[in-house]
C-alpha cells in the first residue's frame, strides 16, 4: 500500500443510510441527547456490543472497530460505554430489532450495533445501526466499504463522529489528524521531527528524518497541507509539506528569524513573525505571488497571529502596553485593541473554529494555565494549571484543545513533555499517548472522503 493511499483512509464508497424510519412504537421518554452547553456534562450511557462477522478475520475487525468507537466515545467525556461483561444479549441479529429490555435492565440509554462482511472482490463493508434504547427505534445508520482492509481504523472514527452527530447535534471530530513535533535525544542535543498520527494517538509516523530541527507546524484549513518552520543549515525558513505526496517545498526566504506561520482560512494565504532588529511584526505572504503585507509597526515584540474563521480579524500576543498580552486587529492590521485584562502574561492565541472563542496560554505565579475567552476579553475561563501548560489547538468542532504539557523531573528522571487534551468544561483532562515526548500538536480539519 503507497503512501497515498494509507493517507486516504482507502476508502472507495461511503454511503449514509436512514436503514430504518423511527419506530412506529410509543415511546416512553425523548430520545436519547447530550445538551453540550453545560458547565459539568452528565455521560450518556451508550453500549457498543463487537461488531459480528460470520469469519474469524470478520469478527476481528468487528471488535476491533467497536472497540476503537467505544474509546472514542469515551474519552470525549460525553458518553459512558457499559462494560461488555454486563450485556444480558450476546448476539444481536443484525438489522433486526435488538431485545430493548435487556438493554434497559443495564441502564443503556443508546445502542450501536454492527457487522462486517467479506464483498464478493475481496473487500469489507461495515454497516451499523444506532438504537435508540427507551424510544425502540433507530436513529442512524451507515454503510461503508473498504478498499483494503487496513482502512479499519478510519471507519471506526467515521461512525464514531456519526454517533457522536446524532446525539450531540455537533460536528464530531474523530477522523481527523495531529500534527505535532517528535521530540528525542538529550536536552542539549534535541532531536525534533515533524510528525503525524490520528487524533487518539494511534498510527504515529514521522513526516521528516530529524536533520534539522523543525518546529510550529499547522495545517491548511482547505486542503491536506502543513505550514512549519524547519532550520536548514541553522538558516530559519518556512516550508509547506504536502502529506498525500511527501512533497516539501519553501515558502520563501525571508531575512532574520521567522516564528509561528498559519494559514488563512482560505488557505491562499500564510501569516507570520518576522524579527527585525530587536522587534517582531506580523506579515502575510499570498501563496500564488509571494506578495508580502506587513499588519504591525512599532517597537515592540508582535508574534502568534491567529485569523478568525471568517477571515476578518486576526488575535496575536504583543508586549506594546509592556507585558506579553492579547490583541485584536483587523485583517489589514487596522483597530489593534487589547483583550486580555486579568492578572499575569497571556500568549498563543487561537480563535476557534466556531468563532466564539479565544484559546491562550496564561502565565501567573510562576504557573502555566489554558483557558478560554471571547474576542471582546469577557469570559475568561482557565480550563487547566500545571508545571507548564502551553500552545492549544482546536478540534474542528471547536469542542476540544490539545496543548503542550511540560512535567519536570526529579532525581535521575529528566522532564517529560507530552500532549494532552481538554473539552471546553475544564473537567475532561487526558494525556494522548505518543511514542516519546511531544509538542507543539496542531489539529487538522476532517479528512476529506473519496
Amino acid at each position: 500500500m503507497n503512501t497515498s493511499e494509507r493517507i486516504r483512509g482507502s476508502l472507495l464508497l461511503m454511503i449514509a443510510l436512514l436503514l430504518f424510519p423511527a419506530s412506529a412504537l410509543a415511546q416512553t421518554r425523548e430520545e436519547p441527547r447530550i445538551v453540550i452547553d453545560r458547565g459539568q456534562i452528565e455521560p450518556l450511557p451508550i453500549a457498543v456490543p463487537a461488531f459480528s462477522g460470520e469469519t474469524v478475520e470478520e469478527a476481528r475487525y468487528g471488535q476491533d472497530i467497536a472497540s476503537v468507537i467505544s474509546a472514542n466515545l469515551e474519552r470525549s467525556g460525553l458518553f459512558a460505554p457499559a462494560d461488555p461483561r454486563s450485556f444480558i444479549e450476546r448476539e444481536i441479529e443484525f438489522g433486526s430489532p435488538p431485545q430493548f429490555g435487556s438493554w434497559r435492565l443495564i441502564r443503556v440509554d443508546a445502542l450501536v450495533n454492527g457487522r462486517v462482511t467479506t464483498l464478493s472482490d475481496g473487500r469489507l463493508r461495515v454497516e451499523f445501526f444506532l438504537w435508540d434504547v427507551y424510544g425502540e427505534a433507530s436513529m442512524r445508520g451507515l454503510q461503508l466499504d473498504l478498499e483494503t482492509p487496513q482502512s479499519w481504523r478510519r471507519v471506526a472514527h467515521l461512525i464514531s463522529d456519526a454517533v457522536y452527530e446524532r446525539l450531540t447535534g455537533e460536528q464530531g471530530y474523530f477522523d481527523t489528524r495531529i500534527v505535532f513535533i517528535a521530540e528525542s535525544g538529550p536536552a542539549t542535543q534535541r532531536v525534533k521531527r515533524l510528525a503525524i498520527m490520528d487524533q487518539d494517538g494511534a498510527n504515529p509516523r514521522m513526516l521528516t528524518p530529524g536533520d534539522f530541527l523543525v518546529l510550529t507546524p499547522r495545517f491548511s484549513p482547505t486542503q491536506q497541507e502543513i505550514v512549519f518552520m524547519s532550520y536548514f543549515n541553522n538558516t530559519p525558513r518556512v516550508y509547506l509539506f504536502n502529506i498525500e505526496s511527501g512533497d516539501q517545498e519553501v515558502v520563501g526566504d525571508f531575512p532574520g528569524m521567522t516564528f509561528a506561520p498559519r494559514f488563512s482560512p482560505d488557505g491562499d494565504q500564510i501569516i507570520m513573525s518576522l524579527i527585525e532588529g530587536r522587534d517582531s511584526h506580523i506579515y502575510t505572504m499570498d501563496l500564488r505571488t509571494g506578495a508580502r503585507q506587513r499588519l504591525t509597526s512599532g517597537p515592540d515584540i508582535n508574534t502568534a497571529p491567529s485569523y478568525a474563521p471568517d477571515g476578518r480579524f486576526i488575535t496575536f500576543e504583543s508586549d506594546r502596553g509592556g507585558s506579553q498580552q492579547i490583541y485584536v486587529m483587523n485583517r489589514d492590521g487596522s483597530n489593534a485593541h487589547r483583550i486580555s485584562f486579568g492578572e499575569g502574561r497571556y500568549g498563543t492565541p487561537v480563535w476557534s473554529p466556531r468563532g466564539d472563542l479565544i484559546a491562550f496560554t496564561k502565565i501567573y505565579n510562576g504557573r502555566f494555565y489554558i483557558g478560554v475567552m471571547r474576542p471582546d476579553g469577557s469570559g475568561e475561563r482557565l480550563l487547566t494549571e500545571s508545571f507548564l501548560d502551553e500552545g492549544p489547538t482546536w478540534s474542528p468542532n471547536g469542542r476540544v484543545l490539545m496543548f503542550t504539557r511540560q512535567t519536570p523531573g526529579y532525581g535521575n528522571t529528566r522532564d517529560s513533555t507530552r500532549i494532552w487534551s481538554v473539552d471546553l468544561t475544564g473537567y475532561n483532562e487526558r494525556p494522548i499517548l505518543t511514542p516519546g515526548d511531544a509538542s507543539d500538536p496542531a489539529w487538522s480539519p476532517p479528512i476529506p472522503t473519496r
